[in-house]
C-alpha cells in the first residue's frame, strides 16, 4: 500500500504528537525528542516505499530507549520469539561464526511442542540463513520453516505452526503459565513463563494449587528466567512470599507524575478476586480514578518455605517478572540467583495512527515501595552465574545448581 506525501505527513505528525503528549517521559534516558524529529524529518517523509517509511519511524521512536515503543503496520506485524513461539536465545560463537542459541524453551509454547531444547542452534527460517544481530521475529499465525541444529549435532527441520492471536493489539502465544515440581532435600521448584490477564483470576488460581501442593516443602525456588510478564497476577506469588501485607510498590500515570503526588494516599490493589464475577466491580472501582496505583500483597500467612526462598532470573526476565524480583530483594525475601533482568518495567499502550499503522508507547511507569524505577536498570542477582553456551550444549545448569547449592546451605 502506498501512501501519498500527504498521507505520510499526517501519519508523521500524529505519530509526533502522540510521543509528546502520551509518552510517560522523552527525557528518561536523556533523549532530546524534537532535536531526533528535526533531524529525521525530511527523510522519512520522502519515503515512498512503504516498508522503508515504516522501518524509518520505528528507528524514529527507537531512538527514545524505552520499552513499549514501537510503530508497525497491523497487516505485517512481526513480533519477538518470547512472545511468538515461547523461546528466548543468546548470542553463541560455533565452528562457522555466530549463531543463536535457544536458551529459555517454556513448556506448552510452539518451539518446546516441536521438540526444541535449550542448547539447540537456530540455523534458517523459511531457507534463509539468520544470525546475530539480526533477531529472529516472526508473524503470528503464520506457519514457519524452521532448521535447528540439536545439541548432539544433529538437524531438526521441520514447520513451526504459530497459533493466531487472541488479540491484534499484544499478539502472543500463551505458553503454560505455572508448573511446579519437588526436588530433593526438601526443595519445592514454581516456574513462571509469564502472567496472563489483566487481574490475573486464572494464573492466581494456578499458583495457588502449585502452592498447595508444595506446602510441605521447607525450601523453595522461583524460577522466573525468560518470564514475558503480563497482568496483576503476579501478586498472588509475591503474596506467598511474606505471611503479612506489604507494599509492594506502585504504578505512575504520566499525569500523576507531572502533578505531583503522595504515594501513600494512591489507591490500592490488595487481593486478586477469586471468580470473575468480582470483575465489573473492579472495573467500576478502578475507571474512574487515575490509573497510579499502590499493589499491597494479600496476607496469605506463614510458609514453612519462608527466609529459605532462592529466585533466579536472567537477562530476559521482564515486566511483572521484574517486579517480582524487586519486590523479593527489596524485602529481603529470596536470594537471587543469575543475571541481571531486562529493565522492561514501563506500561504500555498501543494507538492507531492512520493506514493501519500502529505505534506502541510507554504511558506509565512503575517504581518499587522505596522509589526504585527499574526501567533500563533491571535487577541485579545477589549471586551473579551466568549460563555459558557450553553448559547449555552439554545440557547443564550452573544457575539451577547454584539456587539449589544456596539452599542446601541455608
Amino acid at each position: 500500500m502506498n501512501l501519498s506525501r500527504q498521507d505520510r505527513e499526517a501519519v508523521f505528525n500524529k505519530v509526533c504528537r502522540l510521543v509528546e503528549t502520551r509518552h510517560f517521559n522523552t527525557k528518561l534516558n536523556g533523549v532530546d525528542w524534537h532535536s531526533i524529529v528535526e533531524a529525521r524529518a525530511h527523510r522519512i517523509l520522502e519515503l515512498e516505499d512503504p516498508d522503508e517509511f515504516e522501518k524509518e519511524i520505528h528507528e524514529l521512536v527507537s531512538q527514545l530507549k524505552t520499552s513499549h515503543t514501537g510503530f508497525f503496520h497491523q497487516s505485517a506485524r512481526r513480533i519477538p520469539a518470547r512472545f511468538a513461539i515461547n523461546a528466548t536465545f543468546q548470542r553463541c560463537q560455533t565452528n562457522d561464526g555466530e549463531r543463536w542459541m535457544f536458551l529459555d524453551v517454556h513448556e506448552g509454547g510452539p518451539a518446546h511442542a516441536a521438540g526444541i531444547e535449550p542448547g539447540d542452534l537456530l540455523m534458517t527460517l523459511n531457507g534463509s540463513e539468520i544470525r546475530p544481530p539480526t533477531a529472529p521475529m516472526f508473524r503470528m499465525g503464520e506457519p514457519i520453516q524452521i532448521a535447528v541444529q540439536r545439541r548432539d549435532g544433529t538437524q531438526l527441520p521441520g514447520t513451526l505452526p504459530i497459533p493466531s492471536p487472541k488479540s491484534k493489539e499484544r499478539p502472543m502465544a500463551v505458553p503454560r503459565a505455572i508448573s511446579f515440581s519437588r526436588l530433593s532435600d526438601g526443595i519445592g521448584l514454581l516456574k513462571a513463563t509469564m502472567f496472563p490477564g489483566a487481574v490475573g483470576i486464572d494464573v492466581a488460581r494456578d499458583i495457588t494449587n502449585a502452592m498447595q501442593e508444595l506446602r510441605d516443602c521447607t525450601r523453595l525456588i522461583v524460577d522466573l528466567r525468560g518470564n514475558t510478564g503480563g497482568g496483576i497476577g503476579g501478586l498472588r506469588l509475591m503474596s506467598y512470599l511474606t505471611p503479612g501485607k506489604l507494599p509492594v510498590g506502585y504504578s505512575l500515570t504520566k499525569h500523576r507524575a507531572d502533578q505531583g503526588y503522595d504515594k501513600e494516599r494512591l489507591p490500592r490493589f490488595e487481593r486478586i478476586p477469586s471468580r470473575k464475577s468480582a470483575l465489573p466491580w473492579l472495573v467500576l472501582r478502578y475507571a474512574f480514578v487515575d490509573k497510579s496505583i499502590v499493589v499491597v500483597t494479600e496476607g496469605l500467612g506463614p510458609q514453612k518455605f519462608h527466609g529459605r526462598v532462592v529466585m533466579l532470573v536472567n537477562q530476559h526476565t521482564t515486566s511483572a517478572g521484574e517486579m517480582i524480583a524487586a519486590f523479593a530483594k527489596e524485602n529481603n525475601l529470596a536470594t537471587i540467583v543469575g543475571t541481571t533482568t531486562a529493565g522492561r518495567l514501563l506500561s504500555g499502550s498501543v494507538f492507531k495512527v492512520g493506514h493501519g499503522y500502529i505505534l506502541g508507547l510507554p504511558v506509565a511507569a512503575y517504581l518499587t515501595w522505596q522509589g526504585s524505577l527499574l526501567e533500563g536498570r533491571g535487577v541485579s542477582p545477589h549471586i551473579p552465574v551466568e549460563l555459558p553456551s557450553e553448559a547449555l550444549k552439554q545440557g547443564r545448569d550452573p544457575q539451577m545448581a547454584q539456587g539449589v547449592q544456596a539452599l542446601r546451605n541455608s
